[in-house]
């Protein structure tokens, strides 16, 4: 049985409009790429939370990146659902079968990597353990507690040298881990539309630590997350 604290989620799903959450949609005969994450609601040891992965950072692309599971639809993937879902088991070990899924935000598009990601809503029925499966994949796994995300000493505005600037959320037991760029901005505008987020200091600015930073000066792709930019 869901939680009630869940309801707004699926309430707020059922509405959630792409102009809700950003004015980057796939455009009309889309031919990119397809990919799917898994945005999970669970109900740990320290209140509801949601899954969240670092991603390893001798990565050469955004090493150190806090984003949902996911990555790119298979062939052999039935649809966003199964990607997300897949992706999630082989990063954290999350059995599947414990997952309910509650239902899709619209697809987001990433102009400069002309991929179109769907993001999954899933309840964390019945769970089960995750972990590191891959160290040369992703450096950590968290659950975020939701408490947390909504506290205002948790939030900032993360600057990137580039100029971008995301919303974004400490996370991590010595809140030293920044949750910035397209996964922030999924998780800052849904919490937005459905009247969680509680005001904070927006001028309160963090620059993104060297680890995180790669070799963005060769890769212009960095800027995949603007969509989710806050006007």
């Amino acid at each position: 049985m869901r939680p009630t604290w869940l309801e707004p989620v699926v309430d707020g799903l059922a509405r959630v409009q792409p102009h809700d959450l950003t004015s980057f949609v796939p455009p009309p005969g889309f031919k990119g790429r397809e990919g799917a994450v898994l945005f999970l609601f669970g109900e740990g040891e320290r209140g509801p939370d949601v899954l969240l992965t670092e991603r390893a950072h001798h990565m050469r692309s955004h090493p150190g990146q806090v984003s949902f599971p996911g990555g790119s639809l298979d062939p052999e993937d039935a649809g966003p659902e199964a990607a997300a879902l897949r992706e999630a088991n082989e990063e954290t070990g999350l059995d599947p079968t414990g997952v309910e899924i509650l239902g899709n935000l619209p697809r987001l598009w990433l102009p400069p990597s002309n991929f179109a990601v769907t993001p999954v809503l899933g309840w964390w029925r019945d769970e089960s353990p995750v972990w590191v499966v891959d160290p040369g994949e992703v450096e950590s796994v968290h659950r975020a507690p939701i408490a947390e995300l909504l506290d205002p000493a948790h939030r900032i505005t993360v600057t990137h040298p580039s100029g971008y600037r995301s919303p974004g959320f400490l996370i991590g037991d010595s809140k030293d881990l920044i949750l910035w760029g397209f996964t922030a901005g999924v998780i800052s505008k849904l919490f937005d539309f459905i009247g969680w987020t509680k005001p904070w200091d927006r001028s309160n600015l963090r620059e993104l630590p060297g680890h995180m930073l790669g070799a963005y000066e060769a890769r212009p792709s960095v800027r995949l997350d603007a969509n989710l930019e806050e006007s």
